[in-house]
C-alpha cells in the first residue's frame, strides 16, 4: 500500500485519526478541510482573542481509542483534568464514584448518591444488574423511556440520573433515543473497568487537543494537511479517483470522506456505486446543541469544574478557570436543544446568566457572550436507526465519522473508532 495515494477528505476527529494511523504507517496521505481550523464539529472557535469551542465536549475513560491516538500524537502532555465519575446537579442530586475497584465503584456511588430514596438507590442497582444479566443486548431496540418504565425506575431517578445520561451520550430525548445504544454507552462506562466512568474534561480547545497535534505529526510522517482547501467534487477515472480541489483536479487511488454527514451527498453525486450510500445519508435525521459562552469581568468559581443546573435550557455548566485557567470563563450546554432554534442569541444568554445567578448568587459583570448553535450537530439516535457502512460498493472508497455503523452514538470517541477502521480498510 505504501505506493497508493489517498485522499482523506476533512479534518475533523475521524479525518485526522484515519490520516494518524495511515501516516504512521507509511502511506502517502493528504487532508483536504475546507475550514480554516481542523476539527470539524469538534473545533476551537476564537473570540475576542478567547479560545472557545463550537461545542462543549465531555470525554470519558472508556474513550480508549481517543486517548490512545491523543498519547501518540502528543505523549506525556497533560492534556485533561481528570476525575472520578462525579454528576452533580445543583441543590437536587450527587452521585460520586468512591476509590473503589468495579463494580463495587459503581455500588458505592449508588449507595452515597445525594437526592435519592432508599428505593431510588434500589432501584438502580436493580437495572444495572438486570441489564448486565442481558449483557447490554436487547432482543429488540426500543426507546429509552420504554426500557426504563419496563424495569420499574422511578422518575426522580430517571430525571436526576438516565436522562441527563442520555442526554449527554446520544444528544436525543429519552423519549426518542435508542435504548440498545444507551445500554452499549452503559456497558462500556458504569459497566466497565472503575476508569472507564471518569469523567475528562479537556485542558485546551479541542482543535488543540487532537486534530492540531495530529496534523503535526501526520506532516512530519511526510504526508500533507491543507486547511481551507474545500473538495467540490469527486469523479471516478477507471481505478482512480479525481477531487477538484479549489478548481485543480488531484489524482487519488483511494478515499476516505470524513466530512459531517449533512455534507457528504454532492461528494457522492457523480459515483453511481454510492447512491445506496447518499440515499441512507440522506434519510438520517439530526439533533442540535446550543453552547452558550459568557465572559464575566472577574472570577466566577463554581462548586465544581462540572455541574448541572435544574429549571434552566442549560443542562450542565462548565467552569474554564478551574478546567483550564480561562479566568470569568463559563460555558453552558443545551443539548437536543430543538426548543431553542430561533431564539435570540441576546435573549438566550440572559436567560443563563439569571439561572446562574439564582443558582449560585451575585456574579460580576458580564462582558459578552456568544451562543453558538449547531443545528446538526448529531444524528438523532433513535431505535432500529440503519445507518451507513464504512466499506462502500465503490472499491477503494470509504466512509469515516461519527454517523457510519457502530456501537456508539455520535461522539468524539464514534468519530475517531471510525477513523481506524476506514484507515484499515485502506490499508
Amino acid at each position: 500500500m505504501t505506493a497508493k495515494t489517498v485522499a482523506v477528505i476533512g479534518g475533523g476527529y475521524a479525518g485526522m485519526a484515519a490520516a494518524v494511523e495511515l501516516a504512521g504507517h507509511g502511506v502517502p496521505v493528504s487532508v483536504f478541510e475546507a475550514a480554516p481550523a481542523l476539527g470539524g464539529r469538534a473545533r476551537r472557535v476564537t473570540v475576542n482573542d478567547t479560545a472557545l469551542d463550537n461545542g462543549l465536549h465531555i470525554l470519558i475513560g472508556a474513550y480508549s481509542e481517543t486517548l490512545r491516538l491523543i498519547d501518540k500524537v502528543a505523549p506525556k502532555r497533560d492534556s485533561f483534568l481528570r476525575r472520578p465519575l462525579d454528576l452533580q446537579i445543583h441543590n437536587r442530586f450527587h452521585l460520586r464514584a468512591p476509590k473503589l475497584p468495579a463494580p463495587l465503584h459503581v455500588a458505592g456511588a449508588l449507595f452515597t448518591a445525594k437526592g435519592l430514596s432508599f428505593d431510588d438507590k434500589r432501584a438502580a442497582a436493580r437495572f444495572m444488574t438486570a441489564m448486565k444479566a442481558i449483557r447490554y443486548q436487547l432482543a429488540q431496540d426500543c426507546t429509552v423511556e420504554a426500557l426504563l418504565a419496563e424495569n420499574q425506575q422511578p422518575i426522580v431517578l430517571i430525571d436526576y440520573l438516565w436522562a441527563p445520561l442520555c442526554l449527554a451520550a446520544l444528544n436525543t430525548p429519552l423519549q426518542r433515543a435508542s435504548a440498545q445504544v444507551f445500554l452499549n454507552v452503559l456497558r462500556d462506562s458504569l459497566g466497565a473497568g472503575r476508569a472507564a466512568s471518569d469523567l475528562l474534561l479537556a485542558r485546551s480547545d479541542l482543535t488543540a487537543l487532537f486534530p492540531k497535534p495530529a496534523a503535526e505529526y501526520v506532516r512530519a510522517c511526510g504526508a500533507q494537511v491543507e486547511v481551507g482547501a474545500t473538495v467540490e467534487r469527486i469523479t471516478r477515472d477507471g481505478s482512480r479517483f479525481a477531487l477538484q480541489v479549489q478548481g485543480h483536479a488531484r489524482q487519488f487511488d483511494r478515499v476516505i470522506c470524513a466530512v459531517a454527514p449533512h455534507r457528504v451527498s454532492p461528494l457522492l453525486a457523480d459515483i453511481a456505486e454510492l447512491q445506496g450510500a447518499a440515499k441512507q445519508i440522506e434519510a438520517l435525521h439530526y439533533e442540535p446543541i446550543h453552547s452558550v459562552w459568557l465572559q464575566f469581568n472577574g472570577a466566577v468559581r463554581l462548586p465544581a469544574p462540572m455541574i448541572g443546573l435544574a429549571d434552566s435550557p442549560a443542562q450542565w455548566l462548565f467552569d474554564r478557570e478551574a478546567i483550564c485557567g480561562q479566568r470569568g470563563l463559563i460555558g453552558a450546554v443545551i443539548s437536543a436543544s430543538e426548543d431553542q432554534i430561533g431564539e435570540a442569541q441576546d435573549e438566550l444568554a440572559k436567560r443563563v446568566v439569571a439561572d446562574i445567578a439564582r443558582a449560585f448568587g451575585p456574579l460580576p459583570k458580564l462582558l459578552w457572550h456568544r451562543v453558538i448553535a449547531e443545528k446538526r450537530a448529531t444524528f438523532s439516535c433513535t431505535p432500529g436507526l440503519q445507518r451507513p457502512e464504512a466499506e462502500t460498493p465503490c472499491p477503494g472508497f470509504v466512509l469515516a465519522g461519527d454517523y457510519v455503523a457502530g456501537d456508539y452514538p455520535a461522539t468524539i470517541e464514534a468519530a475517531v473508532r471510525s477513523g481506524i477502521a476506514a484507515a484499515g480498510l485502506i490499508r
